[in-house]
C-alpha cells in the first residue's frame, strides 16, 4: 500500500456529494468546513486520513506504527516532490528508470508497499518501492547489532602503580597483573610516581619501566608512554596474536581472589 502525503484545495462544492464516493480513489483525505457551526463554537473542523489504495490495500495498522517522526514523514512525504518525474527503484533493487510521479504512486499502490524518498535533491528525485517499516527494523538491528561489535571491542584501562625503588616481591605481584590484564583483553597503564627529591632518580625510574616492558615481552605492545614529568607512565595494549584471542573479553564479574584494576 502506498503511503504517501498529498493536499490540494478545491473551489466550494457546487452539489452535495458522500464521502463514500471518494473512498474507491483515496483513503486519505483533508476536509475543511470553515462555515460550520457547531456546538462548541469551533468553526475549522477536519476529516484527515492517508492516501491509498483503496478496498484492495491491507490494513495499515496490522504493520504500521501509530506514530512516525518526522524524518519517516519526510522520507514518505511525496507531495514534497515538485518534479513530475521520478527515478524509479523496485524492490528488488532494480533500476526501473524515469516514470511519472503519478505512475510510481500507482505501482507502489498495486504492489502494496511504500513509495520512499531516497534523494529529493537529485534530478529527478530517486524514489523506491520497499516496505518502510520492515527497513527501518532491519536498520535498527544491524545498527544495535554494531553497537555490541564496538562494546566487545572497547578496552577497559587497568592502572598499575610502582615506586623508583620498589621491591623485588611487589615488582612481581604487578608483573604478573599487568599480564593477565593483557590476556584478559584490557590495557594497562604503568605508572611510576616521582615525588619531590626523588626527580633525582628519574633514570632508575626510566630503567623500572624498560624492565617491565621487556619482562611483558610480545604479550603487550607498547601504545603511549611519558617519561619526561614526573609521573612517568607506559601503556600496554594486548598482542591479540599472541594471547590468540579475536576479541577482548570483558570480565563481567569479579571476585576475592581476583587482582585489583589498580594495584
Amino acid at each position: 500500500m502506498a503511503r504517501v502525503t498529498t493536499s490540494s484545495i478545491a473551489p466550494p462544492f457546487k452539489q452535495s456529494i458522500s464521502v463514500g464516493s471518494l473512498l474507491p480513489k483515496f483513503s486519505s483525505l483533508l476536509l475543511e468546513f470553515p462555515n460550520l457551526n457547531v456546538a462548541r463554537g469551533d468553526r475549522n473542523h477536519r476529516i484527515t486520513c492517508r492516501y491509498g489504495g483503496g478496498a484492495n490495500s491491507r490494513q495499515e495498522d496490522s504493520r504500521r506504527s501509530p506514530q512516525l517522526n518526522s524524518d519517516d514523514d519526510q522520507a514518505l512525504d511525496v507531495s514534497t516532490i515538485r518534479s513530475n518525474t521520478v527515478r524509479l527503484i523496485d524492490d528488488q533493487q532494480n533500476m526501473v528508470g524515469i516514470v511519472s510521479k503519478t505512475a510510481a504512486i500507482q505501482m507502489a499502490e498495486e504492489a502494496e508497499l511504500d513509495l520512499v524518498i531516497l534523494s529529493p535533491d537529485a534530478d529527478p528525485p530517486v524514489v523506491k518501492l520497499m516496505d518502510y517499516n520492515k527497513y527501518k527494523y532491519e536498520q535498527q538491528k544491524k545498527k544495535r547489532e554494531q553497537q555490541k561489535k564496538n562494546a566487545a571491542l572497547r578496552m577497559d584501562q587497568k592502572e598499575l602503580k610502582m615506586g623508583y625503588n620498589i621491591d623485588v616481591h611487589d615488582y612481581s605481584v604487578r608483573l604478573r597483573a599487568a599480564q593477565k590484564f593483557l590476556k584478559d583483553g584490557d590495557k594497562v597503564k604503568v605508572i611510576v610516581n616521582l615525588k619531590g627529591r626523588e626527580n633525582e632518580f628519574r633514570n632508575n625510574a626510566i630503567e623500572l619501566l624498560n624492565r617491565f616492558r621487556n619482562d611483558i615481552g610480545e604479550l603487550g605492545i607498547e601504545e603511549s608512554k611519558n617519561l619526561r614529568d614526573r609521573n612517568m607512565f607506559m601503556v600496554l595494549i594486548p598482542n591479540k596474536v599472541v594471547v590468540q584471542k579475536e576479541v577482548p573479553k570483558r570480565k563481567g564479574k569479579s571476585t576475592g581472589k581476583e587482582m585489583s584494576p589498580s594495584v
